[in-house]
């Protein structure tokens, strides 16, 4: 019988892991039945509140069944969903064993290692506290991240053109790029008004150094036979710099960004814990004063959720600016 990943529509290239493996779905499908299950029938050594829990887990199990059910008629969301199957198992199981070992049985010492049944209730029971603090550290991250990548562009193409910025800027980049962002937060809170403005500060320093760093590098690297074929046919400096040397620079320059991103996230949170009055590093800094890890724990999860989504509507976006790249680069 012909297999659906038989079909030579579908190619199974080397982005996939084992994008025919129905069994490895079925597997990550039951670890996750198998964590509802231990957390309802187990009794616990506890005392936890684990209706957020479970209904958390019930949801991600629906959500799997979904999935495998759409990709009956869409083969190839099937294979990138096969492709995920090991790793969702892997934390089916994790959670799982995280719960025996602290919520069932209290083997891992409290308060500093919550079971995940806790760390869901405390973030349902806190949640409006928590969305304040995200939305204020979303904010501040946005403001310092806009401003420090589009002084970093505008910095990284003037390096890259023109020698004469390139004989003033490349200094001060490499010396302010050695630096640590953070090693500035002293300085900072002494010269700007506001936790707000110093953490702008501090992102806008994280962001500029490597986005202007690999804009200037993308510039540089491009083959002079661009500019000479280009110059043949009329083409002035105009021309030269944004159809040619910036363009050529893109990839370089969301390598960049999403460095970037990186750098301004750990900044974030360090810029929150010294003299904020919100967000999520103030957050994680409060619970910590107050030996609440699971709210630590919780504020942890929000983060991480965070960033991996901010990578992703950047790889959105990368991948629809440089779609022309599509089947040329690996």
């Amino acid at each position: 019988m012909k297999k659906w990943y038989d079909d030579p529509r579908i190619a199974l290239d080397k982005v996939y892991w084992k994008p025919k493996s129905e069994t490895w779905f079925w597997a990550a499908f039951a670890a996750w039945t198998l964590a509802l299950a231990e957390n309802l029938v187990f009794p616990s050594a506890q005392k936890v509140k684990q209706g957020p829990y479970r209904v958390l887990l019930g949801f991600f199990i629906a959500v799997l069944l979904a999935q495998y059910l759409y990709g009956l008629a869409k083969p190839e969301f099937r294979k990138k969903l096969y492709h995920k199957a090991q790793f969702i198992f892997a934390g089916g199981a994790a959670l799982t064993v995280w719960d025996l070992l602290t919520t069932k049985s209290g083997l891992l010492p409290i308060p500093y290692f919550p079971g995940f049944a806790e760390i869901s209730w405390v973030m349902y029971d806190d949640y409006m506290l928590l969305l304040r603090s995200t939305l204020y550290s979303m904010r501040l991250f946005f403001v310092g991240m806009i401003t420090g990548t589009a002084l970093g562009l505008a910095t990284g193409t003037f390096i890259g053109w023109w020698r004469q910025w390139d004989y003033w800027l490349s200094p001060v980049i490499r010396v302010s790029g050695i630096v640590p962002a953070v090693a500035w937060l002293p300085v900072a809170l002494l010269v700007f008004p506001t936790s707000f403005v110093t953490g702008v500060f501090l992102i806008f320093i994280s962001s500029w150094f490597p986005v202007s760093s690999m804009m200037a590098a993308g510039i540089i690297a491009t083959p002079r036979a661009y500019y000479e074929v280009a110059k043949t046919m009329g083409a002035g400096d105009k021309f030269l710099l944004y159809r040619i040397a910036i363009p050529n620079a893109m990839p370089s320059m969301f390598t960049g960004i999403m460095t970037a991103t990186a750098f301004s996230f750990t900044t974030l949170i360090v810029s929150e814990m010294v003299g904020a009055k919100a967000g999520l590093g103030f957050y994680i800094n409060w619970a910590k004063g107050w030996g609440i890890y699971s709210k630590v724990y919780g504020a942890i999860i929000i983060i991480a959720v965070e960033f991996a989504l901010i990578l992703a509507l950047i790889g959105l976006l990368r991948d629809s600016v440089l779609r022309w790249q599509k089947g040329v680069l690996k």
